[in-house]
């Protein structure tokens, strides 16, 4: 039989999912950032684009997902 999650373990373990989402979207945005101002300007803004689309659906997702639950 499969174990199920408290409310409470549930949102935890998407507060913990949530956090990695986020530091990946920040991380190719900073990349962008420096690739913007070191070797090429439209290299660096699309992947500052790119960094940004990636949060969006990560917190479409979230949401879809939390007003399910709630």
């Amino acid at each position: 039989m499969k174990r199920r999650l408290s409310r409470t373990e549930e949102f935890d373990i998407m507060k913990l999912v949530l956090d990695k989402f986020l530091w990946l979207g920040f991380g190719i945005m900073a990349f962008g950032l420096y690739q913007l101002f070191t070797l090429d300007f439209s290299n660096g803004l699309l992947l500052i684009i790119a960094g940004a689309i990636l949060l969006i659906v990560f917190m479409i997702i979230i949401v879809k997902e939390y007003e399910m639950i709630a």
